[in-house]
């Protein structure tokens, strides 16, 4: 059976389909904008969205249209196209304290224990749901317009370093650059034995 040239969704069908659903999203921002032209202002709709698919990769994007549900569709298709992957910690956490900086917009990152929760405001805590993180304290500093926030946070997720990667930059094996927990234990109790 031949494919129809004339698809609007480039001859993918239903494959196309079916991969939408790993992916969750969230509306952050919608805004009423103008243009204004010769015979008065015309109005439309600006979104903000964040996509990912709580596994570890997220993305974010903006449309304007006449009608929100198509600004929203746009901002949706474009936040799809432009997901990073970010390394988490057990799945749950960052691996280490991250600082994200754009423009005027600065957020402040911490990893957190276990049972802690998402603290974090409006627009972080999207990000944060969206890639699937449990565990983390957040904090904006500056620009409080969504649109850096969001941008701030993930030039922060874009920066972290998972001890796999720094391993493999050094040439050394993931242990031996996590700290050693279980030695402490140890070096106390043979103290305690001499004693």
């Amino acid at each position: 059976m031949a494919r129809e040239p004339n698809r609007r969704d480039g001859g993918r069908g239903r494959r196309d389909r079916d991969e939408n659903p790993e992916f969750a999203d969230r509306l952050v921002a919608i805004n009423r904008v103008s243009k204004t032209v010769k015979g008065g202002k015309r109005f439309g709709f600006a979104a903000l969205v964040v996509v990912g698919d709580q596994k570890g990769r997220v993305g974010f994007g903006k449309g304007k249209a006449k009608e929100v549900p198509e600004a929203i569709r746009k901002a949706t298709e474009q936040a799809k196209r432009q997901m990073i992957r970010v390394a988490l910690r057990e799945g749950r956490t960052l691996h280490h304290d991250i600082e994200g900086r754009h423009g005027a917009g600065r957020v402040v990152m911490r990893t957190a224990p276990q049972g802690t929760g998402i603290i974090a405001g409006g627009p972080m805590r999207a990000v944060f749901e969206m890639l699937g993180v449990q565990d983390v304290v957040a904090k904006s500093i500056g620009s409080q317009n969504p649109y850096n926030m969001i941008r701030a946070t993930l030039d922060g997720l874009k920066a972290e370093q998972s001890p796999r990667n720094v391993a493999q930059r050094r040439g050394k094996k993931v242990a031996d650059i996590l700290p050693k927990r279980d030695e402490a234990p140890e070096a106390s109790a043979q103290v305690a034995e001499e004693a």
